[in-house]
């Protein structure tokens, strides 16, 4: 039973790999897959209701969708100190999409990667042992890398674009200590330099394991509940899937919020 529970745990936490001997090279195929359809649905659904949207009598998905856009478009006016076309919708879009790559984990555990096996083994005769399928995209460390590390070059764009590249080269090596005279400030340089470092590498880092360590959690707690008897799975799974959408919604929003304070912060001068 241990042995079965083992290799059960493995095969659900093993990523569908485009070439495993390829190593760093190699793409994670369910996650990439997974990312790319749900950013088609949120771009399809919101792109669909802002060309249908009505003023008189709204429908309900039109009220759910003006409400998110709403929430998120408050949350920029509030944080966000400069002025930029491009915040709200970024903001807008980590929210959306990191909701829908988090919701995944509320799907039944064995549902997608039963369906990738059956396809699997139907059209291109694979061992269903051998097909693995891992449906949460934020339970990937590379994914969630991915992005913060794309919350990174903004920060260093949006720095430019406010401060020209040299007011943001003076900054990396003026601040956070500042110094009269050019020998003081040649001296301070250094370790200006490396604590400008230390924090730019820091903010990608902390939101990508964040999200990745709250995700993962709940993915394996998912697996083991699927593992337990089929009463007590109902018992311990809804009111853990329950607990899990609060979880899923505020790692979305922390991430979107965090984004915006770093932007904010990245337009304002020392």
């Amino acid at each position: 039973m241990a042995s079965n529970a083992t290799d059960y745990i493995k095969h659900h936490l093993t990523f569908w790999n485009s070439d495993p001997s390829a190593g760093f090279w190699s793409l994670h195929l369910d996650t990439f897959s997974i990312s790319l359809v749900l950013a088609f649905i949120f771009a399809g659904v919101f792109a669909v209701v802002a060309r249908q949207a009505k003023l008189e009598n709204p429908g309900r998905l039109q009220l759910f969708v003006e409400s998110i856009v709403e929430m998120v478009d408050k949350q920029v006016r509030d944080v966000f100190h400069g002025q930029s076309k491009v915040i709200a919708p970024l903001a807008l879009t980590i929210f959306c999409w990191i909701f829908l790559m988090n919701f995944m984990d509320l799907l039944p555990v064995d549902l997608l990667p039963s369906l990738a096996q059956w396809v699997g083994y139907t059209f291109f005769g694979a061992e269903p042992h051998h097909v693995y399928f891992r449906v949460v995209p934020s339970a990937d460390v590379n994914a969630t890398f991915a992005m913060s590390l794309s919350v990174m070059f903004c920060i260093i764009g949006f720095s430019i674009s406010a401060k020209g590249v040299g007011g943001y080269t003076k900054e990396l090596f003026t601040a956070p200590f500042h110094a009269e005279g050019t020998v003081g400030k040649i001296l301070l340089a250094p370790a200006n330099f490396l604590l400008q470092m230390v924090e730019l590498l820091a903010k990608p880092i902390s939101l990508s394991l964040r999200l990745f360590g709250n995700m993962y959690a709940g993915e394996m707690i998912f697996i083991l509940i699927a593992l337990l008897p089929w009463g007590l799975q109902w018992i311990l799974g809804a009111p853990w899937a329950i607990f899990h959408i609060l979880i899923i919604t505020l790692q979305a929003f922390v991430f979107m919020m965090l984004t915006i304070v770093y932007l904010s912060l990245a337009v304002e001068a020392h």
